[in-house]
């Protein structure tokens, strides 16, 4: 009778064990959001990475928070993607709730309430699963359970990225065979490439598990400032926002050259401030819209991201969320301010090593954005020397035109002896025999949008689908 009531006992401190170990796990699932009515029609999951026995850094001290959506067609085999928002120090809200995630804030006047939140219907939830990662650390609700000594950096990001990732899939192993694809948009176009490069690396060289990767896609990504900001002014012109003669002007005397300018040029830096003067005060994000103030009006398009802010520091939010007491302050869309520093000055090299190693990528360009014309991405593609297999042409949803397309390949013959370098460690990642690496480079624009995909998001969910399934778009 004793060995059965200790067996009884044990039964049941065992079954106490697995149950607080699910109630544990099951405080990351959010059903429901405060001001969406009802139940969410979508799986998430949120929490720090912490929660789930990944944090990272040294000391696992990095404690990123993250959104996770699962695709709402078939999560066992859809593909699984990271999304990145730019910045640097954008919260991934910003692509949760205006990009390409299944809810939106509803953009009404601020009466005091909660602002609400509706359904979209150009969720990339459709037909994939999303990670949205606030980073670098600070950004969004993430933040340092020590002080850090050094300020993030592109590179650093790289490293804690990938290491998120490792364990993250570690702990949601049932989506580690899922094809998995790295994207973001506008400054995540200096951190992507490289995280892209370090994932490939790691497969080979060190990291379990293994990540699934397949592809990358950029939406106006941030790449080069040679290539960016030079642009900026055949865009301006093309949009009559400067007059031909200043711009034949500025060629001929500034020499395509109008970011970093010699000082000893006066004439260039008199035509370069005569420009600023007609552009001061466009809107960058959007050069068809007004440009909002600090502290924009209703009638504004940033009004929305007010509207945010009152949404994501509402207490009720931060308890849905799971939102650790310790974790921040008031809560920012964008940190500004951040110390951060930029050392990666180009990304174009990591896009070449990517195409080596045969991962395709989609790179999608709003055409109405100032940040990162579209005219200087193409300049920076065009320096790759990819062939181009499909040139220019639009690409339609219906009868109607929504952008312009063209496909690059590149290909590579690699010859490695086995007998030379036979233990290197290039050797191990490129592999030991002749290779022929093909890689799909697709460049699309997108027809009167802007910096983001918020601006256009069903257009840019129909490319998205076609690209990701495989489709002519």
């Amino acid at each position: 009778m004793a060995n059965a009531n200790v067996s009884s006992v044990l039964q049941l401190l065992f079954l106490l064990i697995i149950l607080s170990g699910n109630a544990v796990d099951s405080t990351s699932i959010v059903k429901y959001l405060p001001g969406f009515e009802g139940p969410l029609p979508f799986e998430l999951e949120t929490g720090f990475s912490f929660q789930h026995g990944v944090g990272v850094g040294e000391e696992e001290q990095v404690q990123l928070f993250y959104y996770f959506i699962k695709s709402e067609r078939n999560p066992e085999k859809d593909p699984l993607l990271l999304w990145l928002s730019g910045g640097p120090g954008c919260s991934s809200i910003s692509g949760l709730l205006y990009e390409n995630g299944p809810v939106t804030v509803k953009f009404e006047v601020y009466n005091g309430t909660l602002p609400s939140l509706i359904a979209t219907t150009y969720s990339w939830t459709k037909i994939s699963s999303i990670i949205y990662l606030d980073q670098p650390v600070g950004t969004g609700f993430s933040y340092s359970r020590t002080h850090l000594a050094s300020k993030p950096s592109d590179s650093g990001e790289v490293k804690l990225v990938h290491e998120f990732l490792q364990k993250w899939l570690n702990k949601h192993q049932e989506f580690l065979s899922n094809p998995f694809y790295a994207g973001g948009d506008s400054y995540s176009g200096m951190v992507l490439p490289a995280l892209v490069q370090e994932i490939s690396k790691g497969n080979y060289l060190c990291c379990k598990p293994p990540i699934n990767l397949q592809g990358y896609v950029l939406g106006n990504p941030v790449t080069d400032i040679e290539f960016d900001h030079n642009h900026r002014i055949p865009f301006t012109h093309g949009m009559a926002l400067i007059s031909d003669e200043l711009y034949e002007s500025m060629k001929r005397i500034c020499k395509g050259e109008y970011e970093t300018v010699d000082p000893s040029n006066k004439e260039c830096l008199k035509l370069v401030e005569e420009y600023h003067k007609c552009t001061d005060r466009i809107n960058y994000s959007l050069v068809t819209t007004p440009l909002c103030e600090d502290d924009p009006s209703p009638d504004c398009y940033d009004y929305r991201y007010v509207l945010t802010t009152y949404w994501a520091n509402d207490e009720s939010v931060r308890r849905a969320l799971h939102i650790n007491k310790e974790s921040k302050g008031k809560w920012v869309r964008c940190d500004w301010d951040m110390a951060y520093t930029n050392d990666i000055k180009s990304s174009v090299p990591y896009h070449m090593n990517n195409s080596i190693n045969g991962y395709p990528s989609l790179i999608f360009s709003g055409d109405h954005d100032m940040y990162v014309p579209s005219l200087g991405t193409q300049a920076w593609i065009r320096s790759l020397n990819y062939s181009v297999t499909d040139d220019w042409r639009p690409w339609m949803i219906g009868d109607q035109i929504a952008g312009y397309i063209t496909f690059f390949l590149f290909i590579l013959l690699l010859l490695i002896y086995f007998y030379c370098c036979m233990n290197s460690l290039d050797l191990l990642y490129f592999g030991r025999y002749t290779r022929t690496y093909a890689n799909n480079m697709t460049f699309v624009t997108i027809k009167a949008r802007g910096h983001t995909p918020e601006y256009k998001p069903e257009e840019s969910y129909i490319m998205f689908q076609r690209w990701i399934s495989g489709q002519p778009l």
